[in-house]
């Protein structure tokens, strides 16, 4: 399985110190999926992107909206977990615009899903979900990371 942490705006430099704790959860994720990072400038270059992408399936298009689904970390887990063993090739993590993602977007998403009710900068938006994939794929080997409070 490839997981893709997508977002909409320019690429964020290497010197940032979100952008290092995102390369850090990633490193770490690296023992249970594939791991890329994308950023485009547009939704429509995302969709474009996707469209490209030759898959024997589609992708997971996971959107991130503050509308959408709000999950606990044993949850989140739960659903990666059926991501991974009903054999999905690739889940996407899209992090939208700053004006959110447009209804037609919201629509060809397979799941939107919500942080919380807080708005958060993209850079923390970012290290939170990455952050998140690997609490989930720790829970789900049960690894010691997540104590469950």
């Amino acid at each position: 399985m490839q997981i893709v942490l997508a977002h909409i705006g320019s690429k964020p430099s290497t010197r940032d110190p979100a952008d290092q704790l995102v390369s850090m959860y990633l490193e770490r994720c690296s023992t249970f999926a594939k791991f890329q990072e994308q950023s485009l400038r547009t939704e429509d270059a995302l969709f474009e992107w996707l469209d490209r992408q030759q898959r024997r399936s589609p992708a997971v298009i996971v959107l991130l909206d503050s509308r959408g689904r709000q999950m606990t970390s044993e949850s989140f887990a739960e659903w990666l977990g059926k991501q991974r063993d009903t054999s999905v090739q690739q889940i996407v993590f899209a992090i939208g615009p700053a004006s959110g993602w447009s209804d037609a977007s919201r629509k060809r998403a397979t799941l939107l899903l919500s942080l919380g009710s807080l708005t958060l900068a993209h850079a923390l938006a970012r290290v939170v979900l990455a952050e998140q994939v690997y609490r989930a794929f720790t829970i789900l080997t049960g690894h010691p990371y997540h104590s469950g409070h």
